[in-house]
């Protein structure tokens, strides 16, 4: 099975403008993310999709392969798809890699990349459990219900399934929730009709862009990682991620 993975990386961010080329102990994250993705074992190419020739340049630099892509796409599904409509080789399937993650685990991309082992699987994704009610009850980390067949049955920024207050401790250590990994890996055909979805009521409602999906009738197959991610939002979660790795 051919897979590709594809990291797409805007310069302008609301919070943090420039972020991909932001230096993370004398590297650039986009680079690490980079050299990250193609330690991965599924992967049989990446590249990197950008809105922005700063980007694309500073990919050529270091040895990347680079698609310059449209500024006026709304999320990184769209701009996944416009990398599979541009390039000329025929692939299976595609696996959306943030582009926040500078020290994202090869493992996990493989864990994604898996799924489509089963021929049913148009979508995936990850999640790992959550055992904080701190980040549970955090509207910046999505929740996510699966169903007994390994399938997503909603997304929420709310703590979903409920539980009482006596019995929520009990939960949280259980297990009973888990938070959404935002990596995806997509058959191709599928991602070229995602893009052209309307977007829809849920979605608006919770800001989360896999419930146009859910809500147009496709299934997201799930897998539960249990490695820790470190996105970066911030400049503070640069100097956060120098100290945990020192390199």
């Amino acid at each position: 099975m051919k897979i590709l993975g594809v990291i797409p990386a805007r310069y302008g961010s609301t919070r943090f403008p420039g972020k991909p080329l932001v230096m993370i102990n004398g590297v650039s994250m986009i680079e690490r993310v980079y050299k990250q993705a193609t330690l991965a074992s599924t992967l049989s190419d990446v590249v990197v999709a950008t809105d922005d020739t700063r980007i694309f340049d500073h990919v050529h630099l270091f040895g990347g392969k680079v698609v310059m892509t449209s500024a006026n796409h709304p999320s990184g599904t769209d701009r996944c798809a416009e990398v599979v409509r541009k390039m000329s080789a025929d692939w299976d399937a595609v696996v959306n890699i943030q582009g926040d993650e500078p020290y994202i685990q090869p493992e996990q991309i493989d864990l994604v990349a898996s799924s489509f082992q089963l021929e049913e699987c148009k979508i995936a994704t990850l999640v790992k459990a959550i055992d904080s009610e701190l980040d549970l009850n955090n509207p910046n980390i999505p929740k996510v219900v699966v169903g007994a067949d390994g399938r997503a049955l909603y997304f929420s920024r709310r703590p979903i399934p409920y539980f009482s207050d006596d019995k929520l401790a009990g939960a949280l250590a259980n297990g009973s929730f888990f938070r959404h990994i935002g990596i995806y890996g997509y058959r191709s055909d599928t991602l070229l009709r995602l893009a052209k979805l309307a977007p829809a009521p849920l979605e608006l409602a919770e800001s989360l862009e896999q419930l146009r999906w859910l809500s147009h009738g496709y299934s997201i197959h799930v897998k539960t990682t249990t490695a820790e991610n470190h996105a970066v939002d911030a400049p503070a979660d640069v100097v956060k991620l120098e100290r945990l790795f020192g390199g």
